[in-house]
């Protein structure tokens, strides 16, 4: 059986849906099986990026189709770049793909599971749709121009025709599950498969033993960290007024490690309430997440509310196998909060609550005990549920199960002939 991917980003690019498939694609082959991944020549943070367009990387076959290279700064040019991404990946589905083979539908770009659906039908393959988020329900609750009406209407048609006709959809919680049932997806059809991290990578190390801490000139101080995309899924209002309730207090620093759409309103935002706690860093490269997760004491995951159950936060993930508690700003009985709350791993703040999260992060800094049994508990949660081989084993099994069935339809087949 072969299993052919659909991203537009793999490996090398450090995006969090690469470094998951990565992750999935090179197990998957070192097990034996047959894998390809189609995907763009370019990377994330880089639409001018020319990778080569055939290679074989631990065994993985990766065909890169091209693409325009408009990049994310644009609405009109990203929705070209997914245009020509969907035109260039159903041709080489169409040639790739057979009777019984497997094809995984990622969600970027948007769509992607309709046209797989589309080629895999017409070639005998099976579909399982990989469901990081729910479009065009998120892009209509950040009010993308064009898609609250008719046009939102007609994508979530296409789209619910793609989960309908999909041999599995892999979902990433409870509340996205309860999203497709509403749907009239059968749960049959539904999969839970929790984002994981790696936890023989992401250790939870000590403070004073973490070379990043003295480079970035943070010994001594009580750290709270973010750590990946600001983008509009993300709120930082709340985040920023305790930033600023705290400024004068000089052991407390926050740490903002990433990128994104946000990042430049928010270093303005920093600058003209003249806070001065506050450390902006680069995304760092995946060998050193071990160490800039364990910079912070403490780790802010930020959420709108009105998007729970169509995105889960995978930074959370990270956070907790580095052994560090969270601080949710979002929906109090949202996925990660339902976590948070059951295993006290850390504490939910709905949006506007700047003054009770800057208390929160002044008790923690004077009880340095609480935070380290906060994050053991992190840590202890992150072992038994969402380690990386946790969600492999479940993938595998899941693929397993797709093979057998593959395989008694072609036998059927046979007899019947």
């Amino acid at each position: 059986m072969k299993v052919v991917f659909l991203n537009r980003f793999f490996f090398p690019d450090h995006a969090a849906t690469s470094q998951l498939l990565s992750d999935l694609a090179f197990d998957l082959a070192d097990r034996g099986y047959d894998v390809h991944v189609i995907t763009s020549r370019q990377r994330y943070d880089d639409a001018s990026a020319r990778l080569p367009a055939e290679s074989v990387v631990k065994s993985v076959r990766i065909h890169r189709v091209w693409t325009s290279q408009f990049g994310r700064g644009h609405l009109p040019g990203r929705v070209i770049d997914y245009l020509t991404f969907y035109l260039t990946t159903a041709r080489g589905l169409w040639r790739l793909i057979g009777k019984g083979d497997v094809v995984v539908a990622k969600t970027d770009p948007p769509l992607i599971s309709v046209v797989a659906g589309w080629v895999a039908d017409c070639r005998g393959a099976m579909v399982v749709n990989w469901l990081q988020d729910l479009f065009p329900e998120v892009a209509i609750e950040l009010n993308v121009r064009f898609l609250p009406g008719w046009m939102g209407k007609i994508l979530e048609w296409l789209r619910n025709r793609s989960l309908h006709g999909a041999r599995m959809n892999v979902v990433l919680g409870r509340l996205m599950s309860d999203r497709l049932a509403a749907l009239n997806v059968d749960r049959d059809r539904m999969r839970i498969i929790h984002n994981w991290a790696d936890g023989r990578a992401i250790v939870p190390i000590p403070p004073d033993d973490n070379p990043l801490r003295k480079e970035w000139g943070l010994e001594g101080r009580f750290v709270v960290g973010y750590s990946g995309n600001l983008g509009r899924a993300h709120e930082f209002s709340t985040l920023l007024e305790a930033m600023e309730r705290l400024k004068e207090d000089d052991r407390i620093v926050f740490l903002l490690i990433g990128g994104g759409p946000r990042l430049a309103r928010v270093k303005l935002e920093s600058a003209r309430r003249g806070l001065t706690n506050v450390l902006f860093k680069p995304y760092q490269p995946r060998e050193l997440l071990c160490l800039s997760l364990g910079v912070p004491d403490l780790h802010v995951v930020v959420l709108q509310p009105r998007l729970e159950g169509l995105i889960v936060p995978s930074k959370f993930y990270g956070i907790a196998a580095a052994g560090r508690p969270t601080l949710l700003i979002g929906a109090k009985d949202g996925e990660i909060a339902r976590i948070l709350n059951e295993t006290e791993a850390g504490f939910v703040f709905p949006v506007g609550a700047g003054e009770a999260l800057a208390e929160k992060v002044a008790e923690l800094s004077s009880d340095p005990a609480r935070c380290l049994r906060l994050g053991r508990n992190a840590r202890t949660v992150f072992e038994q549920r969402f380690d990386c081989d946790l969600a492999l084993r479940a993938w595998r099994d899941l693929l397993s199960g797709l093979a057998d069935t593959a395989s008694v339809a072609v036998a059927s087949g046979r007899d019947g002939a």
